[in-house]
């Protein structure tokens, strides 16, 4: 009889190992409950690559008592097929709602697959989201993603556009569960929201807020608007969970300290650099030096890094504010 049991639970174990979202070596990745009816998958903290398949964000489920919705399901087709089978896991209720937080396809291009088994399911994003995708920033983004991960067969075509739209202040109810929208004037992007689940008292700070990761800023972002979002959140009630874009969720002040003190330290560094009339690879050392405890982040250094691009992303800033 122990030696049936045994074998049983060697056959279960093999079967959900099969059947889980695997990236090889870096392991399985699952729906794990976070929060009241919340549930998050956190992806690889890593760049979008070959070996994670484009799968690098923080996917978020709400469980409502009838439907199910999804807050930023991934980045391509087919991460979305494997990661509608996790959510099938937890609850076979259907998908009525994706809720996105900004333009950068990592985010939302799995939308499609999602469509593709619930064709009336409603995509929401800010009205600027919309405007950008459509205007173009979904082809940039597709190309990106595609010469960087070789898995975005099925996602073109026709991109899974959002179709409704989030209003700054609004507060959207779906099946009962209620999401307050906020939008920063310019902040990771100009098309970022805010999405805090008043329910369980969970904020969805999309990529303006990352854990052991680093990001590009880019001509749409604004840094200075990146620290005063974070602050003044800081600033407000405490909720019960922080999720960032890439990187591990948690209380407020250890999701949300580490990245913005990175931003701040970069964008102070960047502004004695201007005062003091020098180029910014002149002051790299030093930021380097004040922000050891970040080496070991994601594309801090390095080929892909971010923190010199940084340094240069807040001077010109400072250059703009000056003029």
């Amino acid at each position: 009889m122990k030696r049936l049991v045994y074998l049983f639970s060697i056959f279960f174990i093999l079967e959900v190992s099969l059947n889980a979202f695997s990236l090889g070596k870096l392991g399985n990745f699952e729906f794990k409950k976070a929060n009241d009816n919340v549930y998050i998958m956190h992806g690889p903290v890593m760049n979008p690559s070959v070996e994670n398949e484009g799968f690098m964000n923080n996917p978020a489920l709400i469980e409502g008592k009838n439907s199910l919705i999804v807050i930023d399901p991934g980045g391509n087709y087919n991460v979305g097929k494997k990661i509608l089978a996790e959510i099938e896991k937890i609850s076979k209720k259907p998908i009525v709602a994706t809720l996105n937080t900004h333009k950068h396809g990592d985010h939302w291009f799995a939308n499609k697959a999602i469509l593709e088994k619930y064709p009336d399911v409603k995509i929401y994003a800010h009205p600027d989201m919309i405007k950008a995708v459509k205007g173009g920033e979904a082809k940039v983004w597709y190309k990106i993603l595609d010469r960087l991960t070789n898995n975005l067969k099925g996602t073109a075509c026709k991109f899974p556009y959002p179709t409704h739209e989030l209003i700054d202040g609004e507060v959207l109810s779906i099946d009962c569960q209620n999401f307050l929208i906020r939008k920063p004037k310019v902040a990771h992007t100009d098309t970022d929201v805010v999405i805090t689940h008043l329910n369980s008292q969970t904020v969805f700070l999309g990529d303006n807020l990352m854990k052991g990761r680093l990001g590009a800023f880019d001509e749409s972002s604004n840094m200075y608007g990146n620290i005063k979002l974070l602050e003044n959140i800081m600033k407000e009630k405490e909720f019960k969970l922080y999720v960032p874009g890439h990187g591990p969720s948690g209380k407020m002040s250890e999701t949300i300290k580490p990245f913005l003190n990175y931003i701040k330290v970069v964008y102070e560094e960047a502004g004695i650099a201007y005062d003091e009339d020098l180029e910014t690879y002149e002051v790299k050392g030093k930021t380097s030096e004040r922000l050891k405890h970040y080496h070991h982040w994601d594309a801090f250094d390095g080929d892909a890094g971010q923190m010199g691009k940084h340094l240069m992303k807040a001077y010109s800033e400072h250059e703009a504010n000056d003029i």
